[in-house]
Parts: C-alpha cells; structure tokens; sequence
C-alpha cells in the first residue's frame, strides 16, 4: 500500500453470518484434523458401524420448505438451550453435552461417548438455521451413542428437549456419508429459512494407525413439530 492509497472502509459482518461462519469453520476444522468423533484406542479393532443408504445420484442440498415439499415443516421456536435427544428408531435416548471450541478455536468432541453434545455456537435446535448435534460412533472397541446413526431413514423422527420445557420434533429428509478429506461443509452448514437440524458422527473404514475413520456421517432434518 502506497501513501496515497486509503484502506477501504471495515464492513461490519452481519450477526447472523457470523455466526456461521464460527460454526463451519470451527466444525471443518475438527472433521478435518481428525479430531472429532473418532475411535480412541490404541490401534486395536473397533467394532463396524453401519453405512448409509448408498444413493444413486449426489442429493441436493436441503432447500427451503414449499407448498410441494414432502416434509412438512414447522413454524421455528424462541432459542433455548437442548437437554435431551430421543431417536426411537435407533434406540437412542441421551442427554446432551454443551460443545463448544477448544484450542485453535475447533470444536470439542463430547467427554462421555454414551452422550451426544450440542455445538453452543450455533444456533439452539427448534430456532432457525442448522443446529448441530454430534456424538461419538466406538470408544476403546464399544459402540458409542451414534453407532447406528446411518441407520436412519427419511421420515423417521427426532426429538429434542429443550430448557424451556418444550419439545422439538425433527423428520429426517436424507442421510448422506462424506469421505472426511472432501467434506462439503457449505453444502451441511449452509443458511437455512427454518429450522433444521444436523447431526453427526465418524463412518467407513477404520485406521489403527491413524486412530481415525475415513469418512463422517451426516444426517439431515426439519422441524415438523413442536409441543
């Protein structure tokens, strides 16, 4: 920069985009480094989990709900911190940790892998924008809370019960697995214009090694009720 060159006025980042941004940055950070969700042993064999449902094309990206949409989406809730997740499908009933950032501002697994945790960060499930909900897939050669997280199918539910007593209930409208060196974070952490939720977990292959999975797991849902 010369003398005569002024430096272009700071625009002030919307509050919203923000916060996206702390939440795929801080979420592709962990994916990426290998730190999230993955087995924590000392190279020995850990059980298998299930895959997704191969597709056969590459599905879009969640759009926004329209008259056509065959899930049904519900009007979005005030904030409120989540406590509790209930997948019947899968036999998952856990309370919920609060994740949040850690040293070089990624984000924490959760510390009990019979628990799933909630990344603070982002928006609370029930209000607007993509909440997230991670959890671990084995722990030291045992199935963990998100095992059977591929599993799930569209149409099925999921429950969130939130701090002000109310219940959010989420339909699942796909899963999808990502190889973890090409995780499509714009296309999981993407704005919203209702309320959706993400959750997440390791899957594919296994390396003893690397003590680390090959891919993430990636389920996506709506708000379809709330109580």
């Amino acid at each position: 920069m010369t003398g005569n060159e002024r430096p272009e006025p700071t625009r002030a980042m919307d509050p919203g985009r923000r916060k996206r941004n702390v939440l795929a940055g801080a979420i592709l950070a962990l994916l990426v480094g290998g730190g999230l969700l993955v087995a924590v042993g000392l190279g020995e064999q850990q059980p298998s989990p299930p895959r997704a449902a191969p597709s056969s094309s590459t599905p879009a990206p969640d759009s926004p709900p329209s008259a056509t949409s065959s899930t049904p989406s519900a009007e979005a809730m005030p904030a409120s911190v989540p406590t509790h997740l209930t997948i019947p499908a899968i036999g998952v009933s856990t309370s919920l940790e609060r994740l949040d950032l850690g040293a070089g501002r990624v984000m924490q697994p959760p510390k009990d892998p019979d628990k799933a945790g909630w990344f603070r960060k982002g928006p609370t499930p029930g209000t607007r924008g993509p909440a997230v909900l991670a959890g671990h897939v084995t722990w030291n050669q045992r199935k963990a809370v998100f095992f059977r997280l591929a599993q799930l199918k569209p149409g099925q539910d999921i429950q969130v019960a939130r701090a002000d007593g109310r219940t959010a209930r989420f339909t699942v409208t796909r899963v999808a697995q990502y190889p973890k060196e090409s995780f499509p974070s714009i296309e999981v952490y993407h704005n919203l214009d209702y309320a959706g939720l993400r959750l997440i977990t390791c899957g594919g292959a296994y390396s003893g090694s690397r003590h680390s999975y090959s891919d993430n797991v990636v389920v996506y849902a709506r708000l379809a009720s709330r109580s």
